[in-house]
């Protein structure tokens, strides 16, 4: 009875004319943006994250940049589908057979297919999350500050170990936005470090311009670099409606799609691509004909937009339970959360019912949302990749200048996000995924006051707080994830993988 009651007050606060309005708006920005090839889902939400900050209510502030979320990963498979052209890492994988698909004028049954697959995923994931929420909430509760930093740790290194490209390159990314999270005011001492006497810096970087620039701005940059055709052409849509053997071919890879998604979304650093993925490499192994992937087969389509979007709804499990982001969106939600007021963990369960109940509530919203919606809209939505670069990203740029300027109103948080814009792209040109850095920030003052905090209650003794049951099995695990990593297999494999992502 707990869980319905729960659940009621989440739809109760979801379902309140602003809270709708602001999810409607997000799943419609976040759609606005996915669309555009090469962008995804955290450079939309960074770009976007400024709109939600003259928002007074968090609950309503972090429904909308949950929706756009949603939108974002949404619209990432309608430019997969119809021109071959993925708006999101992890809708590459659906352009396989969607494209194929589309070519032989079946181009809406699988806009329809991805958008039902996605829609029962999400609906089976938010379940998930609810349920899960009460017992690990629980426990969580239990933890002392020695497990918190040995959680923070073991996400740091899943982090590492599901990036792709060298394994240095991901640590030194790890450690170097830790040392960034840590610019400003000591949080036990006061003190201020790493400010180099600049008064801007005494409070540490502006969230949201590193988030903006180093994602936002960078991407745009690597895009403008490598400006793709526009003359690609535009599938005809047709009927939308899937016949009764696409229904009969999409429902086991739905299913197995969403439960398989629904367990690696709350891997930290797996999320949506690693669910797509997977979901379509086991497609493919359990299937009667795997030679028809690649040719159009409805399997591969549906399964891995059900796991993608699982992945997203799980993902917010480890942030709501633990206040652990499991990827960069996580993180930058996080980030949302601080600047608002809210403090990530267990604690936002128990002293802010409304604010938790009704996120995980406006997960089913939103999905919702994009089903109605979006299938309507999919040729403007589709209109847009015929506006030239040149033209639409400095305009995006402009929309997040103002946005962050207008969030302190401070000029040095421009030159911030320049910084980081340009910090971004050199990191790209390096073979650096940033993703890794943005987790090291977000994490770095609270790993730094967490392990503080754990060796003055073990009067400085390194071995008492590490002997500790949870705290040794997790740091063991996160130790064994790293070796693992290190692996020459497996190193190779990542090398592999980063190629065919460029």
């Amino acid at each position: 009875m707990e869980l319905f009651d729960n659940l009621a007050l989440g739809f109760a606060t979801a379902s309140t004319l602003t809270n709708l309005g602001f999810c409607l708006i997000g799943v419609l920005l976040g759609t606005l943006i996915g669309v555009l090839p090469g962008i995804g889902a955290t450079a939309t939400i960074a770009m976007l994250l400024p709109l939600t900050y003259k928002i007074a209510d968090p609950v309503t502030s972090l429904i909308m940049l949950a929706g756009i979320y949603y939108g974002a990963q949404y619209g990432g498979s309608t430019t997969a589908i119809l021109v071959n052209m993925p708006g999101e890492s992890s809708s590459a994988v659906t352009a396989i057979d969607g494209y194929q698909m589309a070519k032989k004028g079946r181009a809406g049954p699988a806009l329809a297919i991805a958008a039902i697959g996605s829609f029962f995923a999400g609906t089976v994931a938010t379940m998930i999350v609810a349920v899960l929420a009460i017992p690990l909430i629980a426990y969580a509760l239990k933890f002392s500050t020695s497990e918190t930093f040995a959680l923070m740790v073991l996400g740091l290194i899943f982090a590492v170990a599901l990036a792709s490209g060298s394994v240095i390159k991901a640590l030194a990314m790890v450690v170097l936005g830790v040392l960034l999270g840590l610019v400003g005011s000591d949080t036990i001492s006061g003190d201020v470090r790493f400010a180099f006497d600049i008064p801007e810096l005494y409070e540490g970087f502006n969230f949201v311009a590193v988030a903006v620039g180093l994602f936002g701005v960078a991407e745009i940059l690597r895009n403008l670099e490598n400006e793709r055709s526009r003359d690609a052409k535009i599938a005809e849509i047709g009927e939308l409606y899937p016949s009764k053997d696409d229904w009969r071919q999409m429902a086991g890879p739905t299913v197995r799609g969403t439960l398989l998604g629904s367990l690696l979304g709350v891997l930290p650093g797996g999320g949506a691509i690693l669910a797509s993925f997977a979901s379509y490499t086991l497609e493919k192994r359990v299937s009667r004909n795997p030679k028809e992937f690649g040719q159009g087969a409805v399997a591969g389509v549906a399964g891995p937009e059900s796991a993608n979007n699982a992945a997203a709804q799980t993902s917010f499990i480890p942030l709501l339970t633990l206040g652990i982001p499991a990827n960069p969106v996580m993180a930058l939600m996080i980030g949302a959360m601080i600047i608002k007021g809210v403090i990530p963990g267990p604690n936002v369960a128990t002293e802010n019912q409304s604010l938790f109940w009704g996120l995980i509530a406006s997960m089913w919203i939103g999905n919702l949302m994009l089903v109605i919606l979006n299938l309507p809209l999919v040729g403007l939505w589709v209109k847009l990749l015929t506006v030239p670069y040149y033209i639409l990203f400095p305009i995006i740029m402009s929309f997040c200048a103002i946005g962050v300027y207008s969030v302190n109103s401070n000029v040095y948080d421009l030159y911030t996000v320049a910084g980081f814009g340009l910090l971004g792209y050199i990191l790209m040109k390096l073979r650096c995924e940033p993703a890794p850095l943005l987790l090291g920030f977000v994490l770095g003052d609270q790993l730094e006051e967490n392990l503080r905090q754990s060796m003055i209650k073990a009067f400085g003794d390194p071995w008492a707080m590490i002997s500790r049951p949870i705290t040794a099995t997790v740091l063991l695990l996160a130790l064994l994830v790293l070796v693992a990593t290190l692996l020459p297999a497996v190193r190779k494999k990542r090398e592999e993988v980063f190629v065919e992502e460029e």
